[in-house]
């Protein structure tokens, strides 16, 4: 499967195009991005600025939907800028923008806990931007997923007095409030699987980060008696930084994994940035296999050969979460556990940051839940404790 980006017409209104500000230091950067973005329809560059104070100064002036922010930048850098954007507008979707270096991998880390939507890697150099296709089409794509989730909502246009706390934002972003889950009517869900699970497998995206954090930190007693196996879509040196924060909010072992290791009880592995994470089987027992194959669903790693691969080694022993992310991946990979029969929960649409892969795999039938996040750890404590559906 391949994500197919929602056709928006080219003859967009301005109020119906998504209004985006580029805020980047470097006048190469900023000029090509604001190009790339302008040139497609549905998008509407609203101003070009070159630090964190223009933005926060001139926001209510240009009142976008999506503000693409870079970390580094003189005056007022993003981290800085971040929270007193958020002040202004709660409902503002950040992107923030950096380079693959430890310092700006913590700091967006940082910056999606502070409230920003998502983050984008951001090649070393100039050039570097000029020519990546990749990073052209990932921009478009988190910018019009996210702008579009920001359109959808009824109050998006009005702006929100200062926050005490930037935690006290998190809740009306719609990402961890509680909820009854009521599936669509169009989505049909399948009993669970007859036996209880051994394995616990995760894919996730965007937002993801933050929705690994609020499962893991509730599932230490299932991660003591299984082990847990996670695709975040994500470069190196954040998938490192992503497996030190699971570390904290789950109190147990969780690391990027490496190929050939076996695979027990007690332990987190996460696929590494730029690697497929396989399940094969040595001597009967299952190892890591990292694959540098080309990208799956334009992700590496990907979520299907993570759950195509575990399939064939613990079939309905398999218990799989699909959680908030772009795209379909996942979806092909669940088709494959349920075939073995195991079981598939997805993450609801409304506490998703973008309804992509759990969409795709609850519409496309092979769930056996679909919940809103804060309810998703519970529901796996309780199937690994022996609950049948």
């Amino acid at each position: 499967m391949s994500l197919a980006i929602p056709a928006v017409s080219a003859h967009a209104s301005p109020q119906q195009a998504i209004r985006v500000m580029v805020v980047d230091d470097s006048v190469v950067v900023r000029g090509l991005v604001a190009r790339w973005l302008d040139e497609e329809p549905g998008i509407d560059v609203v101003a070009s600025l070159r630090t964190g104070r223009e933005a926060v100064d001139q926001l209510d002036r240009f009142n976008p939907d999506v503000v693409l922010l870079d970390i580094e930048m003189p005056d007022l850098d993003g981290l800085a800028a971040l929270p007193l954007l958020l002040a202004k507008d709660r409902d503002l979707v950040v992107i923030m923008a950096s380079t693959l270096t430890r310092h700006n991998a913590e700091a967006s880390f940082k910056a999606m806990s502070l409230g920003a939507a998502d983050y984008i890697p951001k090649p070393e150099s100039s050039r570097g931007v000029t020519t990546s296709v990749e990073f052209r089409r990932e921009l478009i794509e988190k910018v019009r997923n996210l702008g579009a989730r920001r359109k959808r909502r009824p109050a998006a246009r009005q702006n929100t007095p200062a926050l005490a706390h930037a935690a006290d934002a998190r809740p009306a972003r719609g990402d961890a409030v509680a909820r009854t889950p009521v599936p669509s009517a169009a989505i049909k869900l399948r009993p669970f699987g007859n036996m209880a699970p051994r394995v616990l497998l995760i894919g996730s995206s965007t937002g993801g980060p933050q929705a690994l954090n609020a499962v893991m930190g509730h599932l230490a007693a299932v991660i003591d008696r299984a082990a847990v196996l996670i695709t975040q879509h994500m470069p190196p040196t954040f998938t490192t930084i992503l497996a030190e924060h699971l570390t904290r909010a789950s109190g147990r072992p969780a690391r990027e994994a490496v190929d050939r290791e076996p695979i027990v009880p007690g332990h987190i592995y996460v696929a590494p940035g730029g690697r497929h994470m396989l399940v094969e089987r040595a001597n009967n027992v299952p190892i890591v296999a990292l694959g540098d194959g080309p990208p799956v669903n334009f992700c590496k790693p990907a979520v299907d050969p993570l759950f195509a691969s575990a399939s064939r080694f613990w079939g309905p022993s398999i218990l799989a979460v699909i959680l908030t992310g772009m795209g379909s991946d996942g979806a092909r990979g669940a088709a494959d556990i349920v075939a073995a029969g195991g079981s598939v929960i997805a993450q609801d649409e409304a506490t998703s940051v973008v309804w992509g892969m759990p969409g795709v795999a609850a519409n496309a039938g092979v769930c056996s839940a679909v919940l809103p996040l804060d309810q998703i750890a519970g529901k796996i404590g309780r199937l690994f404790a022996g609950e049948r559906g």
